[in-house]
């Protein structure tokens, strides 16, 4: 492994690390990738291992199609939908995917996460998308909604994925994992300022 893809990994260690700690994802599910400067390579966590275990060995190479070009382990399911963003969105190199509670809890109502705080509002120019996609991972097939998306939003660092998670990216892991953070605190707010606004009634 070289110093440049060793250090990208260890970027996204401490990304998986933190959301980990953090409770954003647990237990072995959730992704995250980094694009590799210069090819149509990215770097992915390896399928069914821990966030919270991460190691830069953790990872291996693919192209953008989910493909193997290095490493021992199998990427994760959600291989395709890393390289696709990273085709459809030239600007991002990281992105991060958590099956965050509140996000998916939101994702429920079936409408949109409002920025419901200043923080949300400074930081992301539209509401947050939920899109349904009835599948446990992104298919082919499910590209052309999310592409739809991305161009009605060009500026978009983040959406939902209806009872799944956060999908956020970013131009490196610890920005994708902020973005991840705001719109999972985004979240819950939105859910308190709901429950809130019924006790007083």
């Amino acid at each position: 492994m070289d110093d440049m893809i060793k250090l990208i990994g260890e970027e996204l260690v401490v990304a998986c690390k933190r959301a980990y700690k953090r409770g954003i994802q647990t237990g072995s599910g959730g992704n995250v990738s980094a694009r590799i400067p210069g090819k149509d390579l990215m770097l992915v966590k390896e399928s069914g291992s821990s966030l919270g275990d991460s190691t830069v060995e953790g990872f291996v190479i693919t192209d953008f199609d989910g493909n193997m070009v290095q490493g021992t382990g199998k990427p994760t399911r959600e291989a395709f939908l890393h390289g696709f963003l990273y085709k459809l969105c030239l600007n991002v190199n990281a992105i991060v995917h958590f099956h965050a509670p509140y996000a998916i809890g939101w994702s429920s109502v079936g409408k949109d996460l409002p920025r419901v705080t200043w923080h949300s509002k400074l930081k992301i120019d539209s509401d947050i998308p939920v899109i349904n996609i009835p599948s446990a991972m992104v298919r082919k097939e499910d590209a052309p909604l999310i592409e739809a998306v991305l161009k009605e939003h060009p500026k978009l660092p983040g959406f939902i994925l209806a009872d799944h998670g956060i999908v956020a990216m970013d131009k490196d892991p610890l920005n994708a994992l902020h973005t991840a953070e705001l719109i999972e605190e985004t979240a819950q707010v939105a859910i308190l300022k709901g429950l809130v606004s019924k006790l007083s009634l």
